[in-house]
């Protein structure tokens, strides 16, 4: 697969917040909140318990150039902690059959659940459109609630119903598929 490759990820102003670049100075914090357990379960992809260093190999891929866009939510400037959640968007195009799709994933600390932080973070990225999608797609387990309703309020509707695998749970869990047309921004 040819996927189009890009350097790392502009910020993006995100009402209380700024989407910006990982560093590797995120890697600390990265462990702390996704080796929490309610973390790791709410995604594809976290193994729980965390292994060693894989908060260190998450950063050191993040900061490669790649077909994932990754970036912290970031609320220093307002009083907030450095790195509220993680959000990225990954490119679902082969680069010669450009569609103008990516999806959507994040997650958020604990502590910043039910602030609208997950919200305010979706808009953003929504709004910036940095990839120049046509089309997001994203993909919530359906015991997670709060998810569907952060896309939802975000404009995204549901698509259907799927299954995917969980690392920390080593299941398969139901999911709720969103999707979320963009409008076209000219030729």
């Amino acid at each position: 697969m040819n996927v189009e490759v890009t350097q790392a990820p502009h910020p993006i102003l995100a009402g209380r917040f700024v989407l910006r670049p990982v560093r590797r100075s995120d890697a600390g914090l990265f462990a702390l909140h996704a080796g929490d357990r309610r973390v790791a379960e709410a995604t594809r992809s976290i193994p729980h318990p965390l292994p060693p260093g894989a908060a260190e190999a998450f950063v050191t891929r993040a900061m490669r150039p790649s077909d994932e866009d990754v970036w912290v939510m970031d609320g220093t400037a307002s009083g907030l902690a450095e790195v509220l959640g993680v959000i990225s968007l990954k490119r679902m195009d082969e680069s010669r059959f450009d569609r103008g799709q990516s999806e959507v994933g994040y997650w958020v600390a604990p502590a910043f659940w039910n602030t609208g932080i997950a919200s305010e973070a979706v808009r953003a990225l929504v709004k910036a459109n940095p990839q120049k999608n046509k089309t997001i797609f994203a993909e919530v387990f359906q015991d997670n609630p709060g998810s569907a309703r952060v896309l939802s309020n975000c404009g995204f509707e549901y698509l259907g119903d799927a299954e995917t695998f969980s690392v920390a749970r080593n299941a398969r869990v139901p999911t709720w598929t969103y999707i979320l047309k963009l409008p076209c921004t000219g030729l």
